[in-house]
């Protein structure tokens, strides 16, 4: 089996769908020798920042001399991202090889599960000192979940996401989360929470590590990232948008929870280091052109703060999946928005069409048009940077992964 032929396997398995439980991944892992009791890790459930909090808790230990496996999802990219140590993605021989592996098993299992397994077993076989493990979806019956005890437990931003699976109120997707809390493990919570959730949070951990934001002060947020003192010390994230501020801080309490000795040096220069794809991404200056993937309500407040900035001019070109809340975030975004460029996410059977998203898009922006495909989308966005207006392409993930790719080869044409 090629890297390719593995790729193809693995999607292939797509056709199980989604199927919440933990029966399947313990059997699985149980046939591979268990290598995921032979780990340390620091396990991260939230609806928003999980990404950015655990690509900068890698950075940290990195930092420290670690070898330190990462564990995300979704791609966007590369779908080695998923997998990586030292910021490094998983060979494309080793995943080949490991994909064989999991497959001779013949245990029937989902996509998630099977590349959890998969990549369980490569941090194993590497040696791994550390992992952060990242949640798929959930916590409680999440396939990360089977790891028994974490050095930490962390909750990012919980917010209305995935309700036909996970519950229809704060509350109820809250419990879901927790889930991945273990008795005597440690937990940090990200700081804004609602008071919904954070009441359920509290339930399940007698003395979450809340970062105290009294001591904290934001000396700047910029293009550049953020500057912030916390507890007396100054810290840097190159990751733009304010609430990158707070998941720093729950980063920093998530460090210090876990026990793993890291020096104050490790702690400013893995925050300041870290970088991940299609989280308020600045792709161009002069005038700038943004990647976002953000999707629900959470992460379109936190990307209409930064717009906000830009008064009202930004050309935005958007894609969705028509499972999210696409009215609520178009009205939050688009009140910035002089333009609006709509395409049709071709690689997701569950994506609203572009004809369709123009619709809900008009009555919260006058100048509303479609795409036929991501070429056109890019040549009206490029054409309007042109006369001076900065540019966002927002609304999923999926859309940020697809179009990335085309827009700085058109960038750099």
């Amino acid at each position: 089996m090629n890297y390719n032929e593995a790729l193809e396997y693995i999607h292939s398995l797509l056709v199980f769908g989604s199927v919440p439980g933990l029966e399947r991944i313990s059997q699985l892992l149980d046939s591979l020798g268990n290598p995921q009791d032979k780990l340390k890790f620091i396990h991260v459930a939230g609806t928003n920042g999980k990404g950015s909090t655990c690509t900068m808790l890698a950075e940290v230990y990195k930092k420290q001399g670690l070898k330190t496996g990462l564990y995300t999802s979704p791609y966007v990219v590369d779908f080695r991202e998923r997998m990586q140590i030292n910021g490094e993605y998983i060979p494309e021989d080793d995943l080949a090889r490991l994909c064989e592996t999991v497959k001779n098993t013949g245990i029937t299992v989902t996509e998630f599960e099977f590349i959890t397994a998969l990549g369980l077993l490569w941090f194993y076989e590497q040696n791994c000192d550390i992992v952060i493990l990242e949640v798929g979806l959930g916590g409680r019956f999440d396939a990360t979940n089977i790891i028994k005890a974490p050095l930490c437990s962390v909750i990012t931003r919980i917010d209305l996401d995935h309700t036909a699976v996970l519950g229809e109120t704060l509350a109820e997707i809250a419990g879901e989360k927790c889930g991945i809390i273990k008795d005597n493990a440690p937990v940090a919570v990200y700081p804004l929470q609602a008071e919904e959730a954070l009441r359920v949070i509290e339930k399940h951990s007698k003395k979450p590590a809340i970062p105290d934001i009294d001591n904290l002060e934001i000396v700047s947020s910029s293009l550049e990232g953020n500057t912030f003192i916390y507890k007396g010390r100054e810290y840097h994230t190159r990751l733009v948008g304010e609430h990158q501020v707070y998941n720093a801080l729950t980063v920093i309490e998530a460090v210090t929870a876990a026990g793993i000795p890291v020096t104050e040096q490790a702690l400013t220069f893995g925050i300041a280091s870290a970088t991940i794809p299609a989280r308020l991404e600045l792709l161009a200056n002069d005038p700038v052109i943004f990647l976002d993937g953000a999707h629900n309500p959470n992460g379109a407040e936190a990307l209409a703060q930064f717009m906000e900035n830009y008064k009202g001019d930004i050309v935005a070109v958007i894609g969705m999946m028509a499972d999210k809340n696409c009215e609520g975030f178009l009205k939050s975004v688009l009140k910035f928005c002089r333009k609006v460029i709509t395409v049709t996410v071709k690689e997701n059977p569950r994506a609203i069409s572009a004809e369709e998203l123009k619709d809900l898009a008009t009555p919260f922006c006058n100048d509303c048009a479609v795409a036929a495909d991501y070429d056109a989308a890019i040549a009206a966005a490029l054409a309007e940077r042109k006369r001076g207006l900065p540019v966002f392409v927002i609304g999923s993930l999926y859309l940020a992964g697809a179009i990335r790719p085309k827009l700085i080869s058109a960038l750099n044409s």
